[in-house]
């Protein structure tokens, strides 16, 4: 299907059509690799990086890009800057980045470890699915690497943290570290795209679509990881506590270890609510919470900034 991708010409940002991309990579301590990267997200500038969350102990990084997409002549979304240019900081990862040799705090199961995108502005979520699904394919069919979609991406809006459970995402393999490649390289469950055998250097990537989701992580001064277990178990919906919260306890240096938190409905259950409940939890186990973050900005943020950088361009 031909598209006019007069894509070079200003756009009308009033009217243009937004999605959000997060590129979670494994890996935060080699520069020239997060250099390499980061080129590949400069390429083009009408598909903008936003945002950037590092973490050394997690050993992870997390690039927030926006584009625009463009539907076609019977309204079905066909073209988006966004797509070549995380295809071409997928191929940087994959040059400079061998999972064998990685090892951090956080789970993840590739290189390149998970995709998500969100719609923005007038965009619709179907918009973001069919983004989705050709970078799933550009992943799996260029770089032979094993893709899971999850959620509007997915004909059965099968749900991410299924997709990790099944696969052994939540299990760490070095005492509280994920370290290597440390499960089977031929695959029971079939990937939505490329192949079943997993390359040990380039792992198994997932990518979805959904509406708005904010992470949020509370730090506890404590090495007690049995003890933060208990607590994220308790606060996360699964565990039976807040609804459409999602928690894991992980390592965060020497001394302290983090909940993290998704939260999957933000308008219905806050990080207020999340923060209160970790608190309340963790005074029974008498350990000390400190206030948490988000490790991205806000939705409104994220759309000024790439309309400020599409006006000064």
């Amino acid at each position: 299907m031909e598209v006019n991708q007069g894509s070079k010409a200003k756009m009308n940002m009033k009217d243009a059509m937004l999605i959000c991309g997060k590129l979670y990579i494994s890996e935060s301590r080699n520069r020239s690799a997060m250099e390499a990267i980061e080129r590949a997200a400069r390429l083009d500038p009408e598909a903008a990086m936003v945002n950037k969350f590092e973490d050394r102990a997690y050993n992870r990084v997390r690039y927030t890009l926006v584009s625009y997409v463009i539907r076609d002549s019977i309204n079905r979304t066909a073209y988006s800057p966004m797509r070549v240019t995380l295809r071409t900081m997928v191929e940087a990862a994959y040059a400079t980045i061998n999972l064998e040799m990685h090892s951090g705090a956080h789970p993840r199961l590739g290189v390149v470890d998970h995709i998500c995108f969100h719609p923005l502005a007038r965009a619709s979520l179907e918009d973001a699915a069919q983004i989705a699904k050709l970078v799933a394919s550009d992943i799996g069919n260029d770089f032979q690497v094993p893709v899971f979609l999850y959620e509007a991406a997915h004909p059965r809006g099968r749900a991410l943290d299924s997709i990790r459970r099944e696969l052994g995402y939540f299990r760490p393999n070095m005492g509280n570290q994920w370290a290597g490649w440390g499960l089977p390289e031929i695959l029971t469950d079939e990937p939505d795209e490329g192949p079943a055998r997993v390359s040990r250097e380039r792992g198994i990537t997932i990518i979805g679509a959904s509406p708005w989701v904010e992470n949020y992580n509370v730090p506890m001064r404590t090495t007690d990881v049995p003890a933060a277990r208990r607590i994220a178990r308790a606060v996360s919906a699964r565990g039976g506590g807040l609804p459409m919260v999602q928690a894991l306890a992980l390592v965060h240096g020497d001394d302290t270890t983090e909940i993290a938190c998704m939260l999957l409905d933000p308008n219905r259950v806050g990080f207020d609510k999340v923060q209160n409940q970790i608190e309340l939890i963790a005074a029974q186990e008498c350990l000390e919470v400190e206030k948490g973050y988000f490790t991205d900005i806000s939705q409104d943020m994220i759309v000024d900034r790439y309309i400020q950088l599409m006006t000064d361009h």
